[in-house]
């Protein structure tokens, strides 16, 4: 963001009838806003479920941008006409993508998944003699966990009781993304025409702050819609490729050690590990517990392997690809996913980071213009006057004449 203070709104001291009428009538607003919290939550709730499509539009003009704008530059060399293949492009390339993961990822998933149910029995009579060593070698009472898989057919009946009890709620939920489909098309349509209309989308927007604000708060604001745009561009755009590196290498390293359903425990660990800090684990735990069933000793190999997968994205990959698009320490990014995940689920652990470093961004500017304010660094000493720059000499001033200049100097005897 741009350094200088002379555009930032606490210079502004109210002075107008319009200045006092706009504080007013915040301060009203905030109040009524404050006393009925239920119905503005409300409101913002059935707002948001209106704007829903749109909001999905945005998402996907946002991350297929990234495709236009290469094209767009490199091979339709900035003409306006052409615009619209640009986007046709990026489209096909996203489908394409998309087309290809679906159809070498699923079938391997469903595969394992397969594969998982059909031998259940045979891997927890694993976990069965596994336990009956432990217990037989080193006298640990386990007595409970084999009484536990003793009854796996219970446990399986009972399972097949829930989703058979769950099944109305899934052909609800079905019946419910088959009817949504009228939001799916207007969401793919509005990211069309937010491709196509960007400059003059972001023009508008542009304009309407510099109308509606005085300058010193429309810079302001322009400035930190553009630092907010870099966080979220760069955090996002890294954590995917990261993510599909670190898919890839679990899914090569599983093959090299022997472990069984490597593609199901790529995908897992790979989907998972866009989430900061936590995701590596979550992806971790369903996966160990999968392998403890079919080969205990698979599932430490794997929690060994994982160990060492996270310790290289921790310090070479993630390093390497991400840079210093975060700008905030490990600690700032455990507060943020703690909080955004309390607030909004996973997505809020997603999306907490690149927000949290825009609000850091903005609180480390906010504390260096107190700090400049008052005349003191970070360390709450004075700081030091800077000497003031030297004036360049016109060509009809004369440089005033040292008097002591070409006089005869004294000998000292």
């Amino acid at each position: 963001m741009n350094e200088q203070n002379d555009h930032i709104w606490m210079h502004k001291k109210p002075e107008t009838v319009f200045d006092w009428l706009a504080i007013i009538a915040i301060s009203i607003a905030l109040y009524l806003m404050l006393g009925h919290l239920n119905v503005f939550a409300g409101g913002i709730a059935k707002f948001l479920d209106i704007a829903a499509p749109f909001a999905s539009g945005i998402v996907i003009a946002y991350v297929l941008d990234c495709i236009v704008r290469p094209v767009q530059r490199y091979v339709m060399k900035e003409n306006p006409k052409l615009r619209w293949l640009s986007i046709l492009i990026a489209y096909i390339v996203a489908a394409l993508i998309i087309t290809l993961l679906v159809s070498m990822v699923v079938p391997q998933v469903v595969s394992s998944i397969t594969m998982l149910f059909t031998n259940l029995p045979l891997y927890i009579s694993n976990v069965q003699n596994l336990l009956d060593m432990l217990q037989n070698r080193y006298g640990l009472d386990l007595s409970r966990a084999t009484e536990m898989l003793d009854n796996y057919e219970s446990m399986m009946n009972s399972l097949t009781e829930v989703l058979k009890s769950s099944a109305p709620q899934i052909m609800a939920y079905v019946s419910g993304v088959a009817s949504n489909v009228v939001d799916i098309f207007t969401a793919l349509a509005s990211s069309v025409y937010m491709l196509a209309e960007k400059d003059k989308l972001l023009r508008q927007l542009r304009t309407m702050v510099h109308a509606f604000f005085p300058p010193y708060i429309a810079d302001t604001v322009l400035e930190t819609c553009s630092f907010a745009n870099n966080n979220f561009e760069g955090f996002f755009g890294g954590k995917i490729i990261d993510s599909a590196i670190i898919g890839v290498l679990t899914f090569v390293c599983c093959n090299i050690f022997g472990i069984e359903f490597a593609p199901l425990i790529a995908v897992v660990v790979g989907i998972t590990n866009i989430i900061p800090v936590f995701g590596p684990f979550i992806g971790a735990i369903p996966c160990l517990l999968i392998l403890v069933f079919v080969n205990p000793f698979d599932a430490l190999k794997f929690l060994i392997l994982i160990i060492a997968i996270q310790q290289v994205d921790g310090n070479i990959i993630g390093p390497k690809i991400l840079g210093k698009s975060i700008g905030v320490s490990a600690l700032w990014v455990l507060v943020a996913i703690v909080i955004g995940g309390d607030l909004l689920g996973v997505v809020g652990m997603v999306v907490g980071v690149p927000t949290f470093a825009t609000f850091y961004g903005l609180l480390r500017q906010f504390t260096a213009w107190c700090l400049e304010r008052r005349g003191i660094d970070a360390e709450g000493n004075p700081r030091a006057k800077q000497a003031e720059p030297v004036q360049p000499l016109n060509e009809n001033q004369v440089q005033p004449r040292d008097e002591t200049e070409n006089q005869p100097v004294a000998v000292q005897h």
